[in-house]
C-alpha cells in the first residue's frame, strides 16, 4: 500500500491531510519564515540547506521565496532564484547547473480535472476534499527563465534553453532553443554549447 506523500510523487489522488505531508508542510513553512525574514546569513544558507531536497554549489535566492513543501525542490550547481518565485513543488521540481531564474517566476506542479464533477471527492466518512495531480517539473543546464514566466507541471526544459517573460511553458521545451509567447514556442534557435 502507498503512503499518501508516494501517490502525491506518482502523481495519483493524494490526502493533503496526511499527517506525513501536513508535517513537510509545517517544516517547510518554518524554514522559508527563516529564509525570508532573517538577516543572518549563516542562518540562511543552513535553513535553504534544510529546506531542499538536494542543493549544489553556490545557489542563491535573491529576495523572497516560497515553496509548499521545499523537500521536492532538486537544485544544480551555480544557481540563481530571484526574488518573489512561488515553486508550487506538489512534486518534483529539478534545476540543473547554472539555471537563472528571473523576477516572479512560477512553478506549478499541481493540477485539477478539466471536467468540473471530479474536481472534488468525498472521503469515507462524508467530508469533501479537493482532488489534485501532480507532476514534476524538470528543467536543464544553462537555462535562463525570464521574469513573469509560469512552468507547468510534466514539463522538462532542455539544456541551453531561454524563456522570454511573461512566457507560459506547457510543454517540453527542446534542447539549444529561445521560447516565448502564451502558450510557448519556439522563436530561436540557439547555437549548442561545446
Amino acid at each position: 500500500m502507498m503512503t499518501e506523500h508516494e501517490k502525491l510523487l506518482a502523481g495519483q489522488d493524494y490526502d493533503y491531510r496526511d499527517p506525513e505531508l501536513q508535517k513537510m508542510i509545517s517544516q517547510g513553512k518554518k524554514l522559508l519564515t527563516v529564509i525570508n525574514t532573517t538577516q543572518d546569513v549563516g542562518q540562511r544558507s543552513t535553513a535553504i540547506q534544510q529546506l531542499f531536497g538536494r542543493v549544489g554549489q553556490r545557489l542563491t535566492i535573491n529576495g523572497t521565496f516560497s515553496a509548499v513543501y521545499g523537500a521536492h525542490i532538486l537544485v544544480g550547481d551555480d544557481v540563481f532564484i530571484n526574488g518573489n518565485c512561488t515553486f508550487q513543488d506538489s512534486n518534483r521540481i529539478t534545476l540543473g547547473n547554472r539555471v537563472i531564474i528571473a523576477p516572479d517566476v512560477k512553478l506549478y506542479c499541481g493540477g485539477h480535472s478539466l471536467d468540473a464533477t471530479q474536481r472534488f471527492g468525498t472521503r469515507p466518512d462524508g467530508t469533501r476534499y479537493l482532488i489534485t495531480t501532480t507532476k514534476p517539473i524538470a528543467i536543464g543546464n544553462d537555462v535562463w527563465i525570464g521574469g513573469n514566466v509560469t512552468i507547468i507541471g510534466g514539463v522538462h526544459i532542455g539544456n541551453n534553453v531561454v524563456v522570454g517573460a511573461g512566457a507560459v511553458v506547457t510543454k517540453d521545451v527542446p534542447d539549444n532553443t529561445v521560447v516565448a509567447g502564451v502558450p510557448a514556442r519556439v522563436i530561436k534557435p540557439l547555437a549548442p554549447l561545446d
